[in-house]
């Protein structure tokens, strides 16, 4: 197994994600085929295991405490996260800090985080009603947490407020990035800001949620004309491998054969050269098919409703590889009057588009997308926020 340091912690390279665990026909986690993929990793060197208040239902946590437990509390690094995406009326945070400190049975956390900081939880975690962070910092200054960060998805405006305003508190940042969403939700722009923060990088949905996991005949025949040994999953990795200071790479592994090819991954670096890079981001980039929009902004000047529109046909990109509840939350975090489902047609944009782009009709096909998508946590329906 790789290792990564961390002030002075050796953090396996592979971390086990606790989200897409095996499960029963009832939906229940599958706990005996769990245990022994998360026993297999941590006999093959993992050490760093993360979770989250939601994840299959509440359970994860409550599994992840139990099948640890068998081993020394000193050799393994259990990551939680705060909840803000959930829609509650009044927030007491030492309430939802001990319940996840109870359900996961330990008397610390090595690693916490604030969970999915986009544009309708970053009202949540900066509202000074509740006092979340400032909680949360007493906890680490009580030993209770060991390290601080966030996660996010959020768009590069919201990610720059969010580190203008709290960056200096965060010793970490978990992002999700792969060769699809370097460009699709700009990771490249959050982790090179990282990078020049000197803030440490974790990785989540490297092979997102499995889309990167196969493709079709021809492609793979590509890759496996110049690796004949990886699984296409490990090209994802390899992928990243080739991103210099990133320090762990979450998995959430659903079989003990994902768990055995990503341990096999991991065993050694083998970050893709420049030939292999370019053939598999090509392979990558004709997965989206997306809006040739170049965010030149042309059709901001003269919108009569001030929509951003780079910024909603970048979140429809998205959508249109595969509909998200992430850009549902991000969409629901907006004004109502700067939501796709604003646009009055007035057809000014589409005039000026230099790629011709047909943005009413977009803005009204992505509005469709949306309707399908559940709400995950508080609607901003107020203009003045």
């Amino acid at each position: 197994m790789l290792y990564k340091n961390f002030q002075g912690l050796k953090l396996s390279a592979l971390g086990f994600g606790n989200m897409r665990l095996p499960t029963l026909e009832n939906g229940a986690i599958d706990t005996f085929e769990a245990d022994k993929m998360l026993a297999y990793a941590y006999e093959n060197g993992v050490n760093y295991f993360d979770t989250a208040y939601g994840y299959h239902g509440g359970e994860s946590e409550r599994f992840i405490g139990r099948s640890l437990a068998r081993f020394p509390r000193e050799t393994w690094c259990l990551a939680d996260k705060f909840p803000g995406y959930e829609a509650r009326t009044e927030w007491n945070p030492a309430d939802v800090f001990e319940e996840q400190l109870h359900k996961c049975g330990v008397e610390y956390f090595d690693f916490y985080l604030l969970h999915n900081v986009n544009e309708n939880t970053i009202k949540t975690y900066l509202n000074s009603k509740w006092g979340i962070i400032d909680y949360l910092l007493e906890q680490k200054n009580a030993g209770r947490i060991r390290f601080f960060g966030f996660s996010c998805h959020a768009g590069m405006e919201t990610f720059l407020k969010f580190m203008e305003l709290h960056g200096d508190k965060k010793e970490f940042c978990q992002l999700e990035i792969n060769a699809l969403d370097w460009f699709l939700q700009d990771a490249r722009k959050k982790y090179e800001f990282l990078m020049g923060r000197n803030i440490p990088v974790w990785i989540m949905e490297p092979v997102r949620g499995g889309k990167l996991a196969s493709f079709s005949a021809e492609n793979e025949k590509k890759l496996k004309a110049e690796r004949p040994d990886e699984s296409m999953a490990a090209w994802a990795f390899r992928w990243i491998q080739s991103l210099p200071r990133i320090s762990v790479t979450l998995s959430g592994m659903t079989t003990m054969e994902q768990v055995w090819d990503n341990i096999n991954t991991f065993r050694e670096e083998k970050p893709l050269n420049a030939g292999e890079k370019k053939l598999y981001e090509e392979i990558i980039a004709g997965l989206a098919d997306m809006l040739p929009c170049t965010a030149c902004r042309y059709c901001c000047p003269d919108c009569p409703k001030e929509l951003n529109i780079p910024n909603l046909l970048a979140l429809y990109n998205d959508c249109r590889y595969e509909p998200s509840v992430i850009v549902r939350m991000i969409v629901d975090g907006l004004k109502p009057s700067k939501r796709p489902s604003a646009c009055i047609n007035c057809g000014k944009c589409k005039k000026i588009c230099p790629q011709n782009i047909d943005v009413p009709e977009t803005l009204k096909y992505f509005q469709s997308i949306l309707d399908t998508l559940p709400h995950i946590g508080t609607v901003n329906d107020n203009e003045e926020s």
